[in-house]
């Protein structure tokens, strides 16, 4: 009996002790609140399938009051937000490219004379089929605002309604996120390296030693940045292949602009790991940064939902999220065959964020010794 209330004794006590040293320590201490609070948060406001903003154009070639009563019950709904009122076909094309618009709602010249005639008044809908499930959801809610209609009227199906998403006819989710996952699986995998590649030579000891050498920060930093920019470069290239011929997910853009944007993000993504790398003293340390920086990432990036539905503060942060811009301009590349023009905007906060971290873990190097 005694042997069992030591051994117990014991347990407890290192039990306690080893609470004791997880508590007492700052770091250990936010490594237990923060990621759980910041991804409980991100989890509840980012990652939302939802349609709660969903702006759309409107092209009225009819004119009557069957369309106009129609889009003020797509107005009232407080979902949709009617960004531009159409003034013929062909500026249908630049709204849907641009993202401006999510869908663009068309009524035809006849479409209110063939609604008082027997038979079916058909209107159109041209979805943005790059994010299916938000573009499924968007098609679903202005079938019900229809049907509704219908019922008003006191007939089964007078107004129907024809489909047509521009990117991805068939509404397959696999168009949606392949060509993004030449981005996201790419960066984990590019993060990691970066961000262990310093602090494996400072827990060996010998990153004092090259430091002391005749390289410059400059050269460290771009002896430690080329070969994870390379390697996600290769792992890039991996998936896009198995995309294009594995899957047979089309691309309807160029190759040298695809690959343009994944240099360019790529730098981006390695800048920030080596700056993990050069703030943390061990690996285990620099893995737990990662870790904990690769969540907000993924939920900030518009991987799984669009970034429009997040709330507005959101919206903003996704501004130093290289993943947003690198997804967005694989996407476009890919699915849409954007020219450099139409992407040229994503450079910009990519450019800017190799701009300060890049920097910032050349200094790092320099002044943060072991």
């Amino acid at each position: 009996m005694q042997a069992i209330v030591l051994y117990i004794s014991q347990t407890l006590a290192l039990i306690q002790k080893e609470l004791l040293a997880l508590l007492k320590d700052p770091s250990s201490r936010a490594l237990l609140l923060a990621p759980a609070l910041m991804q409980t948060l991100l989890f509840g406001y980012g990652a939302t399938y939802d349609l709660t903003h969903a702006p759309y154009a409107v092209l009225d070639q009819s004119r009557g009051a069957a369309s106009r009563e129609i889009t003020a019950r797509i107005d009232g709904t407080g979902v949709f937000k009617r960004v531009a009122t159409l003034q013929n076909a062909n500026q249908i094309a630049a709204r849907i490219d641009s993202g401006d618009a999510l869908l663009v709602i068309v009524f035809p010249p006849d479409f209110e004379s063939r609604l008082a005639a027997p038979g079916d008044a058909p209107m159109q809908v041209i979805l943005d089929g790059r994010n299916s499930a938000t573009a499924g959801a968007a098609a679903a809610q202005v079938g019900s605002i229809v049907a509704a209609y219908n019922q008003s009227l006191g007939v089964e199906s007078p107004i129907s309604i024809v489909r047509r998403a521009w990117f991805n006819p068939n509404y397959e989710s696999r168009w949606n996120l392949m060509p993004a996952m030449i981005a996201s699986l790419s960066m984990l995998q590019t993060l990691m390296l970066a961000a262990l590649s310093v602090a494996r030579e400072r827990e060996q000891g010998t990153f004092d030693q090259l430091l002391v050498t005749p390289l410059t920060p400059s050269q460290i930093l771009i002896g430690k940045a080329v070969p994870s920019i390379l390697i996600g470069l290769v792992q890039s290239t991996i998936i896009f292949l198995i995309i294009l011929f594995w899957f047979r997910i089309p691309m309807a853009g160029s190759v040298w602009l695809l690959y343009l944007g994944l240099v360019t993000f790529t730098i981006a993504a390695v800048g920030i790991g080596l700056s993990i790398s050069a703030i943390s003293l061990t690996m285990q340390q620099a893995m737990l940064y990662t870790f904990m920086l690769i969540m907000p990432l993924m939920l900030l990036s518009g991987l799984l939902t669009p970034v429009r539905n997040m709330p507005q503060i959101l919206q903003i942060a996704t501004y130093v999220n290289p993943l947003r811009f690198g997804i967005d301009t694989v996407r476009r590349v890919y699915l849409e065959g954007a020219t450099f023009a139409d992407v040229a905007p994503n450079f910009i906060p990519l450019l800017c964020v190799a701009a300060v971290t890049l920097p910032l873990a050349a200094w790092l190097f320099r002044h943060r010794l072991s």
